[in-house]
């Protein structure tokens, strides 16, 4: 492979590794979410303090420029603050309907 096409190859590889601006938002707004339903209280808090914790560690990892760690981090927070949002739903008196 020579050189001009290996530099090419790696500048395009680079420039796809942009700052995950959506997955962070995403995170940050099913945490607030799953606060203003009510998940930091009960058995729910557990999944909730989960996702605030994935958070700051996405939030570290961009500070640091590692952007794959960090998006990958930040939906694992999402996914946790909305399994804490869908266990407060499914334990609540009023979906027993």
């Amino acid at each position: 492979m020579s050189l001009p096409l290996l530099l090419s190859a790696l500048m395009l590889l680079f420039s796809c590794a942009s700052a995950p601006v959506q997955e962070m938002s995403d995170a940050r707004q099913a945490i607030q979410a799953a606060r203003e339903a009510g998940a930091q209280n009960g058995t729910q808090s557990s999944s909730l303090e989960k996702a605030e914790a994935l958070l700051k560690e996405a939030e570290l990892s961009l500070e640091n420029g590692e952007y794959k760690k960090a998006r990958l981090t930040a939906v694992q927070a999402r996914d946790e603050a909305l399994r804490a949002q869908k266990d407060l739903t499914q334990s609540s008196p009023s979906s027993a309907n």
